[in-house]
């Protein structure tokens, strides 16, 4: 009978906790933080992805070869960096995204933004995911989905406790 409750309380607990791991995105797959072959590069790698709060954006680049500014809407539309918000100069940089919003980051080096170094992220209430990676050259294909591995980890246990709890009732 011990067990039974026991099985039943793990069942309930998965259903009830929200995943404990932010989803890591690596900013431009494996293509990484660099000057793009095309203005819509960064564009396009966001366009399939979800970035939920508390998710984490890994900027791959070398320190003294490119940057991470983040500035305003206008600041990024302009490539200007008159009143910036922060600036990142060592690679490779994590940033977590805290709160929902639009969130604006772009290559503060010589001319990479107006070359399309430049990303920018909407950031929900919601769990992360990513979409297919592309290549720098490459179109968007449809999106996969690919979500956090703690929330497959919960589902898993939520089905196995929801089987036991099942079959210690017809057993």
């Amino acid at each position: 009978m011990h067990l039974i409750s026991f099985l039943m309380l793990a069942a309930v607990t998965c259903f009830m906790t929200a995943p404990v791991a932010a989803f890591n995105h690596i900013v431009g797959g494996s293509f990484g933080w660099s000057t793009p072959g095309n203005l819509s590069f960064y564009e396009d790698w966001a366009k399939p992805r979800t970035f939920g709060v508390g998710d984490k954006l890994v900027f791959p680049f070398r320190t003294g070869v490119h940057s991470v500014v983040q500035v305003s809407e206008e600041e990024f539309q302009n490539c200007t960096q008159n009143d910036a918000i922060d600036m990142h100069y060592s690679g490779p940089l994590i940033i977590e995204l805290p709160k929902t919003g639009t969130f604006y980051y772009y290559c503060g080096v010589g001319t990479h933004c107006e070359a399309g170094q430049k990303l920018k992220v909407t950031v929900v209430n919601a769990e992360g995911s990513a979409g297919t990676p592309i290549t720098p050259n490459a179109s968007v294909s449809a999106p996969a989905d690919h979500k956090s591995s703690a929330k497959e980890g919960c589902d898993v246990g939520m089905v196995s406790g929801m089987l036991v709890l099942l079959l210690s009732v017809f057993i």
